[in-house]
């Protein structure tokens, strides 16, 4: 593993996950009468039901309680090098490689959490996209869920001007936006168009893919998408620190 611990070299980490959901109609009864009791009491017509069950199911993913992490990924842009560790789809065998600056490497969900709070460890500035709301509260109950103890609080003091020495969260979203002062608030694939940095989407793959590939057996390709994510937002992250950083 390429991270050390050195300071000097390294304080910044920018990180960001892929997730997938579970299938819907594996669940037990009761799970799925928990989760579709809302629908069936504000649906005013069978289509609308249908319709928003089907929505339900494409967000499965987006819940540490239905989901899981397939992608876990860290770009140190200083040095220039990243890791990304995902998981092999059941349905076909994948190994790790190296490719760009980056190691992609396989491991289950719980072996990335391990490798991931390993890595927080060594650092103490955090970048993300949307970290606050998504990646983090994710990875945290993921974690817990493993029984690994999270080895850093990534979500404490979200106003920059306080926060802890060992744990300054910057994430994008909250400070791009003034803490949601701007009426439309923008994709990361926006705010990449608006500074002329090449989005993560430009090879064809956006997150809304991310369950049909793994279902696929293309976990390598999820992890290619996940680096791009990685390089994407520490150019915006750049260009935050130049012109809108005070």
């Amino acid at each position: 593993m390429f991270f050390v611990s050195y300071r000097f070299l390294m304080s910044t980490l920018i990180f960001d996950i892929e997730t997938v959901g579970e299938d819907f109609d594996s669940l037990d009864g009761t799970s799925q009468d928990v989760l579709t009791h809302w629908i069936k009491r504000e649906s005013e017509s069978s289509e609308s039901y249908t319709a928003a069950l089907e929505d339900l199911k494409n967000g499965m993913g987006f819940s540490p309680l239905t989901g899981q992490i397939v992608a876990i990924g860290m770009y140190d842009g200083e040095r220039e090098k990243g890791a990304v560790y995902f998981q092999s789809s059941p349905k076909k065998e994948e190994k790790s490689f190296e490719e760009d600056g980056y190691k992609f490497e396989v491991m289950t969900e719980k072996e990335m959490l391990q490798k991931f709070w390993e890595v927080v460890e060594k650092y103490d500035t955090f970048v993300t996209f949307n970290g606050r709301q998504f990646d983090v509260p994710f990875l945290m109950v993921r974690s817990a869920v493993h029984g690994i103890r999270p080895t850093k609080n990534l979500l404490a003091n979200k106003y920059l001007n306080y926060h802890p020495s060992n744990a300054r969260h910057i994430d994008l979203f909250d400070q791009l936006t003034f803490y949601g002062a701007m009426r439309k608030k923008g994709s990361l694939h926006l705010w990449c168009r608006a500074f002329g940095i090449e989005s993560p989407k430009s090879q064809g793959v956006d997150g809304d893919d991310v369950k049909m590939l793994f279902d696929k057996g293309r976990g390598a390709d999820i992890a290619r998408y996940n680096s791009r994510d990685l390089r994407a937002t520490y150019e915006l992250y750049r260009k935050y620190l130049e012109y809108l950083q005070f």
